[in-house]
């Protein structure tokens, strides 16, 4: 019986420490978004937040570190979102372009990207990166291949495969985007067309 109550104590201390992470990243991530990383302060993070500058310190170390884990939080969000957009698609191709016009141009994409450069500098921040890419090619590999078992639609390529390239071209396709003055349309066109590339009898 002892166990069981300690067990209670625990979560009740533990609730409320992830309600408080949870609003820190809610917070955070909005604020990235609207102003990018070198422009918000923590203290402004923590007022949007109705949290103390000490919380975010205690939670995630630093800004950087919060940035990060946001952004990871964030980009997996904007994959859940793609996989709900073309869940219904009569086609590969279908798929692909419901895909690439919810993912290119979401903020949380770039968000992703920029993390991404973050980590070269902090490689202290790297297994989180890591771990999200690794849930990226796992939940992407699972969807289009539920998918395309639903659909009867042939197999030239592995669908852990697929996932892997699709990221792989959404990221750059991204990062080429911000470094030039290239349109979001633009962007799309350019990764749909990397895409329709690949040979697939189900297109």
């Amino acid at each position: 019986m002892a166990e069981v109550h300690a067990l209670a104590d625990v979560r009740a201390v533990r609730e409320p420490g992830k309600r408080m992470r949870s609003r820190l990243l809610d917070a955070a991530v909005e604020m990235f978004k609207a102003k990018g990383l070198s422009a918000v302060s923590v203290a402004e993070i923590a007022t949007a937040a109705g949290a103390y500058p000490s919380q975010i310190t205690y939670y995630f170390r630093t800004k950087e570190a919060l940035f990060v884990e946001a952004a990871c939080r964030e980009v997996l969000y904007v994959a859940r979102q793609a996989e709900l957009a073309a869940a219904g698609a009569a086609s590969g191709r279908d798929y692909n372009r419901r895909l690439v016009e919810t993912v290119i141009g979401s903020p949380g994409l770039a968000l992703f990207v920029e993390a991404l450069s973050l980590t070269r500098r902090r490689q202290d921040l790297a297994p989180l990166v890591e771990r999200t890419f690794e849930r990226l090619h796992a939940e992407g590999d699972r969807a289009y291949g539920e998918v395309r078992h639903q659909r009867g639609w042939s197999e030239v390529q592995p669908s852990a495969t697929v996932a892997r390239r699709f990221w792989t071209l959404a990221l750059g396709v991204t990062l080429r985007e911000g470094a030039t003055e290239a349109t979001l349309s633009e962007a799309v066109a350019e990764m749909t067309a990397l895409l329709d590339t690949r040979p697939n009898g189900d297109r």
